[in-house]
This record gives structure tokens, sequence and C-alpha cells, in this order.
């Protein structure tokens, strides 16, 4: 165990080589995938490819198919297919948060205009389903259902939790389907594609999925405990644009009295710059981040029981590992 894939885990020599060796054909396949015969659609749909990104659900692709033969036909395809998928979500999500930037780049719906954003999203879309086609009905089936939840959950996120509804419950679900659904299908695609028993796909996809809200959870975490210089972002974005995360649901689910104050900031306009520290700090303080740590390391062992009932390969280590850095990310 001396090698390192992306994110740091430890995993043998041999499947580390394999990882980065498809991770580069990966590379490759999106930027071609991604060039079209017009100059601006052409341009725009390798924007977001070309700023770069962790590559999280290719990775996973690449790794899980290692349950069954990674050399496959279409694993590395699959791999593409969940990255132009991901990347289309990004165009539109930019559109709906008004963003300006991604990852460090002028986002594409402030340098070219919304209607460009939405349009080069349909097209990553498109083009994700053109590679989806040669895989197989089954993988068409998967990945229709998975980007139903996407849709789901940003429809759910769009309106809130009605009247009725537990805001923690509701927040839960959104978080699977519209992040963890993707996450999933990584994990689905690269053993089936790679020929793996039915068993081991069922019991991939569902880690791959808990690993994904944990991931969720821990990025809430650390936007409200980490420093910029540490996170690369601004603490408390979410905060600011009135998000409510794991963290804030805690508290705002608290019936002690002297936790009023921050309820009551936490359900006002946190854009003044005071009220945004004040409600920051005391935020930091509160046992909430203990309970939301508490939460993350749940859904993180809860993914490793499901893993350590799969096949004692090399790669359920990395699996294994993957849920030790989600949870060491946040201190």
């Amino acid at each position: 165990m001396s090698t390192a894939v992306p994110f740091g885990l430890p995993v043998d020599d041999e499947l580390a080589a394999d990882v980065l060796e498809r991770l580069a054909a990966v590379e490759e396949q999106l930027l071609e995938t991604a060039r079209d015969q017009d100059r601006l659609l052409s341009e725009a749909s390798r924007h977001l490819v070309a700023a770069g990104g962790k590559r999280f659900r290719p990775m996973l692709v690449l790794l899980a198919s290692h349950f069954g033969d990674p050399a496959a036909r279409g694993v590395v395809s699959a791999a593409v297919v969940v990255e132009l998928t991901h990347l289309a979500t990004l165009y539109h999500d930019d559109v709906m948060d008004e963003a300006p930037m991604r990852r460090g780049q002028v986002s594409a719906n402030l340098r070219w205009t919304n209607t460009v954003a939405i349009l080069t999203g349909d097209y990553l879309f498109a083009r994700a389903s053109d590679l989806l086609a040669d895989l197989g009905p089954e993988a068409v089936r998967v990945q229709a259902r998975a980007f139903a939840r996407l849709v789901r959950g940003q429809i759910q996120e769009t309106i809130g939790p009605t009247p009725d509804t537990d805001p923690l419950k509701h927040y839960l679900q959104v978080m699977a389907d519209k992040t963890a659904s993707l996450i999933a299908v990584s994990g689905h695609f690269g053993a089936m594609l790679a020929g793996a028993s039915p068993q081991v796909v069922a019991t991939i996809t569902s880690a791959c999925e808990k690993i994904g809200i944990a991931f969720q959870l821990s990025d809430d975490i650390l936007d409200i405990a980490s420093e910029s210089d540490q996170s690369g972002k601004t603490p408390g974005t979410d905060l600011r644009e009135g998000i409510r995360t794991l963290p804030v649901l805690h508290v705002l689910a608290s019936q002690d009295p002297a936790d009023e104050r921050l309820r009551t900031l936490l359900s006002s306009d946190l854009t003044d710059d005071q009220a945004h520290a004040e409600a920051l700090g005391l935020l930091r303080a509160h046992p909430a981040m203990d309970q939301a740590r508490a939460d993350l390391r749940q859904w993180a062992e809860d993914a490793r029981a499901e893993l350590l009932t799969l096949p004692d390969v090399p790669v359920r280590a990395a699996f294994e590992g993957l849920c030790d850095f989600v949870v060491s990310r946040t201190g």
C-alpha cells in the first residue's frame, strides 16, 4: 500500500498505475467528446473540461471496475459519461445560482450568456447519451433513472420542504437525489461493465451513494468550520446565501432557549457582514457542529459496513480509505 491515486487514497502500485493510466484516457476522451464543428459550442463545451476538477466520479468508475475486469469494453467510456453528466449539471447550476466563477474560471453564463450556458449543458447531456448508446440498454436505463433523480432533487431543493415535511429529512433526500445519485451510478457502471456479480454491483452502488452523501455532509461542515486558506472558499458562503445545511438544520431544530439568538440570525438575512460574522462565530462554537460530524461519521461507517461484505481485494481497501478520507477532511 504505497502509491496514491487522486484524493491521496493509499492503494497498491498495480491498482494505482492502472487507475492513473485510465484517468489519462478519460481526460483525452472528455476533450474530444466536447469538441464540435461549431466554434462557439466547442469553446463553451470545453470551457469546464479544460478547467480541470477532481474527476471524483470517473475515479470511482475506474476503481469499481477492479471488482471485475478493469480492461473490459466500455469502462473508460462510462467514466466519461458520468463526468460529462456532472459537468452539464454545473452549467445549469451556475445559471440558476447566477454564479460568477466556477473552478477558478469565469462561469460560462457570465462569459457568454445564460442561454449559451443552458444549451451547452444540454449539448453535454446529448454527448453523454451518445456514448451511453454503445454501452447497452441497461446502462441507458441506469443513467436515465439517475438523471430523473437529479432533476427531482434540484426541484425539491428549489421549492424547499412543505410545512408538513421534516426539513432534515427533506435535506437528506435532496442530497441523495441531487448529489449522491450520480456518485452511486459511478460505482454501478464500473462494477457492472467490468462483469462483477449482481450482488457486488448492488453493494458497491449502495456504498457509493452513502459515500456521496458523506462527501456533501463534509462540505457542509467545511463551509462553516474551515478558513479560506484551508478550503479555497469564503467561509460561511452557504450561510450568506441562505442555504440551510446540516449544522444549521440541527440548530433550528433545537428547543434550547440559549440558542434563540442564533436561531434568529439563521432565520434572517445574512448578507449583512456583521450579522453574518456573528452567526458564523456562534455556529462554529455550537454543539450542532459535533452533531453534524457524528452524522458524517455514521454515513461513512454505514458505507464501510457494506464495503466489508465485498471480496477482499486491493480495491476494497481503496474504497475503505475513501471512507476515512471523507471523515478526516473535516478535522
